[in-house]
């Protein structure tokens, strides 16, 4: 056969390979993904967030980010999930940013998830305690979240990528911190010394959802972990221990790490420094990635939905009486400084009593993994009844997600009392909202399982 027409069968086989791997579906863990981390601004003038009084402190230790992550099943479902190294975010701050974000990347409001770190070293996002939001620093907030999920997305043309998952565990950077003390009260602050016994849960489990480029190097990773982010090494602003090992763990293994708060609105650290609890992150997640195994990703879609609560109405009298006592005996030189800020937020509520507000909850699937994002301070114990319920295998709870509606603690721990019990802007919803809002999301997440195309 001539050379010419030896080379004309070899192209016309090629392009029938071609032609016929380009109608085969793509392999289940075939997706397309983009990272992005855009630094927020802040400066020594600025009122930290977190506190019951407000302060301010010089420097910074670690950058404050906004980490985005966009993940992309062609023909299949596109979210966007953002994590925000701050305290917290209201929805008058996080809807206008929501609804320019789904514009931008083509995709339903419901495809987005903005999920905060809830780190205790940043400047003031919102109001509560003793002082307001810093207005600017938000502004910066905003704009960083919007261009995090823009250049996120822009990456999707060259971010080809495999899904891993592997269910890790860190069971010593936390613990529940709401301690039954040998007067019947609940910690809080102030000398624990007379600790009985913790009263609810601590979630050790460490989920990491890895995807990784042509080089099997990582393009993004998501972890998630239920302590409360408190804890930087120096004074300065920072991410905390968290968003320092996600930070160390780019340094060293590249790609982008997102961090997403877990249900810990009664989990903190009481005894290691931030320094070691960032070696022990970084160590847990590091262990899970090199176990990571592959996870097909038939769908990556989401779903978000109206959650109705009312504001809880409260006996004064027996509201002062609680603030007053543990104050008096546990705070020092601080208790007559706090009680004054309970009793302020407390006046702010007093007229709204009854008044119902709606807020969202939502679940974004990817593969078989869910995040369920809620807008609260999320109890343990609540998180940990949605993933026994949940219909998905991997189901891992962001908390103070798309909005802030306070504490959210189970009905036992109202019993129990204490400061995330105490009525103010940190805690204002009905006893029962955080039972009524698991059993919402269980059947949100039963639906999702029983209609798959309805979430699209």
């Amino acid at each position: 056969m001539p050379a010419r027409s030896c080379l004309a069968v070899v192209i016309s086989l090629a392009v029938s390979a071609l032609s016929a791997a380009a109608d085969q579906p793509p392999p289940p863990t075939a997706i397309r993904v983009g990272a992005a981390a855009i630094e927020l601004e802040a400066d020594d003038d600025m009122v930290i967030g977190g506190g019951i009084l407000p302060y301010k402190i010089k420097g910074q230790e670690g950058k404050l980010r906004a980490i985005a992550t966009v993940v992309e099943k062609p023909g299949a479902g596109k979210v966007c999930v953002v994590a925000c190294d701050v305290l917290m975010l209201n929805r008058d701050l996080l809807d206008p940013v929501t609804e320019e974000i789904a514009k931008a990347l083509g995709i339903p409001e419901a495809n987005v998830l903005i999920n905060c770190t809830h780190t205790h070293h940043a400047p003031s996002t919102v109001t509560i305690h003793g002082y307001a939001r810093d207005e600017v620093f938000c502004r910066r907030v905003q704009k960083a979240i919007v261009k995090g999920a823009r250049d996120a997305d822009a990456k999707l043309k060259t971010g080809a990528a495999t899904a891993h998952f592997r269910l890790g565990e860190e069971s010593s950077v936390g613990q529940n911190s709401r301690l039954l003390l040998k007067d019947n009260s609940i910690f809080w602050i102030g000398p624990r010394d007379d600790a009985v016994r913790p009263t609810g849960p601590f979630d050790p489990e460490l989920p990491v959802l890895a995807f990784r480029g042509a080089n099997d190097k990582p393009l993004a990773v998501l972890f998630n972990h239920s302590t409360h982010t408190i804890g930087g090494r120096t004074p300065g602003r920072s991410p905390a221990f968290y968003g320092l090992a996600a930070q160390e763990l780019e340094t060293e293994l590249g790609g982008t790490f997102l961090f997403l708060e877990g249900a810990s609105g009664s989990t903190h650290n009481l005894s290691s420094t931030a320094a070691e609890n960032t070696i022990r992150i970084k160590q847990a997640v590091k262990d899970a990635l090199v176990k990571t195994a592959p996870l097909p990703v038939a769908r990556v879609t989401a779903v978000k939905k109206p959650f109705k609560f009312k504001v809880r109405t409260f006996d004064e009298a027996k509201e002062e009486a609680a603030v007053s006592a543990y104050c008096k005996t546990r705070a020092g030189k601080q208790a007559e400084a706090y009680t004054d800020v309970f009793r302020a937020q407390r006046k702010v509520l007093a007229p709204k009593q009854g008044e119902e507000r709606t807020t969202v909850i939502q679940a974004v699937l990817i593969g078989d993994v869910v995040f369920v994002g809620v807008p609260a301070e999320f109890f343990t114990v609540l998180g940990q009844d949605i993933k026994r319920r949940s219909p998905f295998r991997y189901t891992y709870i962001a908390e103070l997600a798309n909005d802030y509606i306070g504490y959210l603690p189970d009905k036992k721990a109202f019993e129990l009392g204490g400061y995330q019990t105490w009525t103010g802007l940190h805690s204002f919803a009905e006893r029962d909202t955080g039972e009524r809002m698991v059993d919402t999301v269980v059947t949100m997440l039963e639906e999702l399982a029983k209609n798959p195309s309805s979430a699209r």
